[in-house]
């Protein structure tokens, strides 16, 4: 199936509204998973707007509060998302950076008992529109085993950085090869194989099945240093904000308990160092010497980080966004639940 944005973003927000989501948390689910789509990053778009669906019919996701404050001390700040909509509180966090970073020069938000809010980059992207440099993470459910171990510890735990400028830099990875969503991307397209080095086995032997994976761990990225790099995000959002860690945490795909993810929101405003016309400049400078690489065997050319993701937006706005027949069945599923007319 293949539709428009400005055909999806409408058919989700009416199945959030079905579902009692109030609207203007209806609206900002909607556009960030169909932004995700359009940058063709289908692991956190649509995919994930049964599960939460799901979640919030459940109960599991409170979308009714907005969470609060806990606590406001110079360029820092505690929330509590009070188990509320994931993007609702992140939208929340991310205001609070942003005003902090304005006023201090940096701006740090971090937030507790959250739920899942989709791609980070539409996070940190919004502090790099407001000319900061934005770097947002959180933790995730526990489906990583720390390395050299065989139980599940850390999430994907992503960690994303965005710079001020059209199209400059944008880095948005997760903490294993691969997040969990690219593994049920696969199932959703009905494949059986995944490429190797993206999951093992539950006794930590690497797997290229798709049904071993789910049910088994995701790859550390870079081994040892992905563990690391997760720890390190776990630290700054779970630790720091008084939240749930590790095997605390709930999940999408896990029935009668709450999420309890945490996040952590950094913003840096760039004019405190200089001009962000000065800024812009070097960033570009700084892309142009990467890019100016000769290019290994087997490749045309070297792309920096958001890259693919610029290309493929000017392709699916174009083109429209193609849904896996997996994905398109759940929402012809839970718009039949919800009495929501299919576009």
């Amino acid at each position: 199936m293949t539709l428009s944005s400005d055909v999806l973003t409408p058919f989700a927000y009416q199945l959030l509204i079905a579902a009692k989501v109030p609207h203007p948390k209806a609206e900002l689910v909607a556009e960030s998973l169909v932004a995700a789509n359009v940058r063709g990053v289908d692991s956190h778009g649509l995919q994930l707007l049964s599960f939460y669906l799901d979640l919030i019919l459940m109960g599991n996701i409170d979308a009714q509060t907005d969470g609060r404050v806990v606590s406001e001390s110079g360029a820092c700040l505690t929330y509590d998302g009070q188990n509320g909509i994931g993007q609702w509180i992140a939208e929340i966090c991310c205001a609070h950076a942003i005003r902090l970073a304005q006023t201090h020069g940096i701006g740090i938000t971090v937030a507790c008992e959250s739920n899942h809010f989709g791609a980070a980059a539409f996070w940190a992207q919004r502090m790099s529109s407001a000319g900061l440099i934005g770097i947002v993470m959180c933790n995730a459910s526990p489906l990583v085993a720390p390395w050299q171990g065989c139980e599940q510890r850390f999430g994907t735990n992503p960690i994303c950085v965005s710079v001020p400028g059209p199209n400059t830099w944008l880095l948005d990875m997760a903490t294993t090869t691969v997040a969990l969503g690219k593994i049920m991307n696969a199932q959703f397209h009905g494949r059986t194989s995944i490429p190797p080095g993206w999951a093992m086995d539950s006794e930590g032997v690497p797997t290229e099945d798709v049904e071993t994976a789910l049910n088994g761990l995701l790859m550390p990225l870079g081994g040892y240093k992905g563990s690391g790099l997760a720890m390190m995000a776990e630290i700054l959002c779970a630790v720091l904000s008084g939240g749930a860690m590790s095997t605390e945490l709930g999940g999408i795909r896990i029935q009668g308990q709450p999420m309890r993810t945490s996040q952590f929101f950094l913003a840096i405003d760039v004019v405190r160092f200089m001009p962000l016309d000065e800024f812009h400049r070097r960033m570009q400078s700084l892309v142009a010497i990467v890019k100016s690489s000769r290019t290994a065997k087997g490749f045309d050319e070297v792309l920096v980080a958001g890259e693919p993701e610029w290309r493929a937006e000017e392709h699916r706005r174009r083109n429209g966004i193609l849904l896996s027949d997996g994905v398109w069945e759940n929402l012809v599923q839970a718009a039949r639940h919800l009495g929501v007319a299919l576009p």
